[in-house]
C-alpha cells in the first residue's frame, strides 16, 4: 500500500511539473530573467505550491501518524546557519544556470532530455561530494571527541 501511494504521489507531482512548465528549462529561465523578458506565470505555480503546502504541514502536524499508519516525524529546526545558506546559495545558482532543479530534472529525465541527464549527473556528483565531506567531517568531529577524553 506504501508503494501505492508513493507511486501516486510521485505521479502526481510530475504531472504537475510536466502541465506547469517547470520541466522546460526555457520557462524557467525566463521567470528568473528579471532583466530581460521577465515571464511572471511561474510565481502562480510557486504560490499554489506553498499554498497546498502549507494547508498539508498544519494538518500534518496535528497527526502523530500518516494516513498509511507510519509514523509521523516533521522537521522541528529552525535555526539558520551558514551550512543552509550555502546549500540554498548552491541550489539557486544551479537553478538559473540550468533552469533546472532536482524534481523537474528527474521529469524531464524520463522525458529523455539530455540537458536534464547532464544536470542529473552533476547532481549525483554533488551529493557524494556531500556525503563524502560530511564522513569526514563526522569522523574528524569522533577522533577529536575521543582524542580530548583521552
Amino acid at each position: 500500500m506504501y508503494a501505492c501511494g508513493a507511486f501516486l504521489a510521485g505521479l502526481v507531482f510530475g504531472v504537475g511539473l510536466l502541465v506547469s512548465g517547470m520541466v522546460n528549462p526555457a520557462k524557467v529561465l525566463g521567470f528568473l530573467d528579471l532583466a530581460g523578458p521577465w515571464d511572471p506565470s511561474l510565481a502562480l505555480v510557486m504560490a499554489g505550491a506553498v499554498a497546498v503546502g502549507a494547508v498539508a504541514f498544519a494538518l500534518a502536524g496535528r497527526r502523530a501518524a500518516t494516513l498509511l499508519g507510519a509514523p509521523l516525524s516533521l522537521p522541528k529546526a529552525g535555526r539558520i546557519d551558514g551550512r543552509l545558506v550555502l546549500g540554498s546559495l548552491a541550489f539557486g545558482v544551479g537553478w538559473g544556470l540550468a533552469g533546472f532543479c532536482p524534481g523537474p530534472a528527474l521529469v524531464a529525465l524520463g522525458a529523455a532530455k539530455v540537458k536534464a541527464l547532464a544536470f542529473v549527473a552533476a547532481m549525483l556528483a554533488g551529493m557524494l561530494i556531500f556525503e563524502v565531506a560530511e564522513r569526514a567531517r563526522a569522523n574528524g568531529s569522533d577522533a577529536r571527541q575521543t582524542g580530548s577524553s583521552a
